[in-house]
């Protein structure tokens, strides 16, 4: 069942989610809970890296483009691999603990990512190993996210970002979305179905990827590979910041991101679309948001969100302006969208810093 809860199509895409719960009976309730109190989703299906070995933050520093080499234990965040292009191959995050750093990714993309980072130990002392089959995650969201791990006997870290490690293995940590708090739960595959079932004893609703995925998009939160295409670049998706350090070097593609974020903007920017299908069947992640009939855009994932209806991301040309009249969708799926206005960031009136230098050097006005 896609997110949508729509049953897919043969040609579509398999469905990234179908190794977990779809929903437990009434998706515009778990919705609810998570807007209101809490949830907890299985997302055991993500893949789970461990990165041991004393240089494993430098090593991993020269990898990703995140600032990692300077974090302490309890801590996280997000990252990327880029290619030479500036091209996000791989979205991760990062929890570290006191003996290792935990990398989990979507589904699937494990193996590529651990072929990579093995690829690159050299003489390093490293040791990255996949830890799918031993670890497992699970994810509460809603405003009473603290209060549910509490009353599970779980701890509760500070802020967002925030890890703390379970005894024996595993670790709680704090995110900054879906929703108003969030904290995914990691803990040994073989104990999930009883850390999940605590949580729910401690007031969380049991929900499935068809609510989580309602949240993320409307906290507008991209995911790889629905939200992203072979061209992305982390400025068109805002990866910027949370999954970026701009200043940091040394890793693959960073001459795209520098040169992007001081000369330049992205060519594309991602917003969210308010679809209009009717009882017609909706668009599909990958077809094309339409102006004029040309392309403008593409459609990345769509949900049935219970306050907003049928809504969908979408990665927009940034020549698009917010109130254009557009249609989403292909062949017999095509549907009025419209972008919503709170997720379109105009662009700043000043040229980005890099231009603005160039420009005064060449003696044009700023």
């Amino acid at each position: 069942m896609t997110a949508s809860g729509t049953e897919p199509a043969t040609d579509q895409a398999p469905e990234p989610d179908a190794a977990v719960p779809a929903h437990h009976g009434d998706p515009p309730a778990e919705q609810r809970a998570m807007a209101r109190s809490a949830a907890v989703v299985d997302r055991g299906h993500r893949d789970v890296l461990v990165v041991t070995g004393s240089e494993r933050l430098s090593w991993l520093h020269l990898l990703l483009t995140q600032h990692v080499s300077e974090l302490p234990p309890g801590t996280g965040t997000e990252a990327l691999v880029l290619d030479i292009q500036g091209r996000v191959l791989h979205h991760m995050g990062v929890a570290v603990t006191a003996d290792a750093v935990h990398l989990d990714t979507e589904p699937g993309d494990g193996a590529a990512l651990l072929d990579y980072l093995g690829k690159m130990v050299f003489w390093s002392d490293v040791s990255p190993r996949d830890a799918t089959a031993e670890l497992a995650v699970l994810t509460v969201v809603g405003p009473e996210t603290a209060q549910v791990l509490g009353g599970a006997g779980l701890p509760v870290p500070d802020a967002p970002h925030g890890v703390v490690a379970l005894p024996g293995a595993g670790f709680v940590r704090r995110t900054p979305g879906p929703g108003r708090d969030a904290a995914d739960v990691v803990v040994p595959r073989a104990e999930a179905e009883e850390h999940r079932a605590a949580l729910v004893a401690a007031g969380a609703r049991a929900a499935g990827t068809i609510a989580f995925e309602a949240a993320r998009v409307e906290s507008r939160i991209p995911r790889l590979h629905l939200d992203t295409d072979d061209r992305t670049i982390p400025h068109e998706v805002g990866w910027i910041g949370s999954a970026v350090h701009l200043t940091k070097g040394c890793y693959r593609g960073q001459e795209t991101v520098a040169r992007v974020a001081n000369l330049g903007r992205p060519p594309r920017r991602l917003v969210l679309l308010h679809l209009d299908g009717g009882d017609e069947e909706l668009p599909r992640t990958g077809d094309p948001v339409l102006r004029d009939g040309r392309a403008v855009g593409r459609v990345g994932t769509i949900v049935q969100h219970h306050e907003l209806g049928p809504v969908a991301l979408a990665l927009m040309k940034r020549s698009v302006p917010v109130d254009a009249e557009l249609t989403a969708g292909a062949d017999d799926r095509v549907s009025p969208a419209a972008i919503d206005p709170d997720s379109y960031e105009a662009d700043p009136e000043r040229p980005p810093p890099g231009r603005a230098a160039r420009d005064r050097a060449a003696g044009r006005p700023g």
